[in-house]
């Protein structure tokens, strides 16, 4: 599949990165196609194409944001995604690595409103990026869990497709805003990671008798 990319910093190149090597073609989506961040990726994978934000979305047909959260409004409110997936792997991490918005409405429904012409699935943040790097755990007999929220199902349908490719076992927990649970996940996340010291090559995983 063709993907375009709204941000490649270390969570977007990670999946990008990888989904490339899975055989997608990706597009980085940004307007000023000779920028720091653009050359940066495309030095570290020569396959990665770059096209200005728009044009990208017209060309690809799911489309990753992971910019930093205070950013989306800003860059998503021009755009139109002619009813293309659209999947938030932003967090709204406030002070004390809490809910930034207070956990009174969950930062993809934010995302979902200022991008009404997308199929807005949360996927790809209850980790950090060593996860995406490589979501692989040989000692164990199972596939690591990637949990994600969406009011679309053949949009979620997509995004399971690129779960498998990556190596991740889908769990779908319901409508987008469900996603505020999994935005909890991931402060649980940080705050056991980035504040606690635990090492972060670890996921959640399912398991169903």
């Amino acid at each position: 599949m063709k993907l375009a990319f709204i941000g490649v910093g270390k969570v977007g190149f990670a999946l990008a990165n990888n989904l490339q090597q899975k055989g997608h073609q990706v597009i980085i989506a940004h307007d000023d196609t000779d920028s720091e961040s653009v050359v940066s990726a495309q030095q570290k994978n020569s396959a990665f194409t770059a096209l200005p934000v728009q044009k990208a979305i017209e060309e690809a047909e799911i489309i990753f944001l992971a910019t930093p959260f205070r950013a989306s409004e800003s860059i998503l409110k021009p755009l139109n995604f002619n009813g293309k997936t659209l999947i938030d792997c932003t967090n709204p991490v406030g002070a004390g690595i809490s809910h930034g918005l207070a956990s009174k409405i969950s930062g993809a429904e934010k995302v979902q409103a200022w991008a009404p012409t997308a199929q807005v699935v949360k996927s790809y943040s209850i980790y950090g990026y060593e996860n995406l790097e490589n979501p692989s755990f040989p000692s164990y007999d199972i596939k690591p869990a990637m949990l994600i929220a969406g009011n679309d199902t053949a949009s979620k349908q997509q995004v399971t497709q690129l779960n498998s490719d990556l190596g991740f076992e889908t769990v779908d927990i319901g409508d987008l805003s469900q996603a505020l649970h999994l935005e909890h996940m991931t402060l649980l996340w940080v705050k056991m990671v980035r504040a606690d010291g635990h090492h972060p090559n670890f996921t959640w995983a399912y398991l169903e008798r």
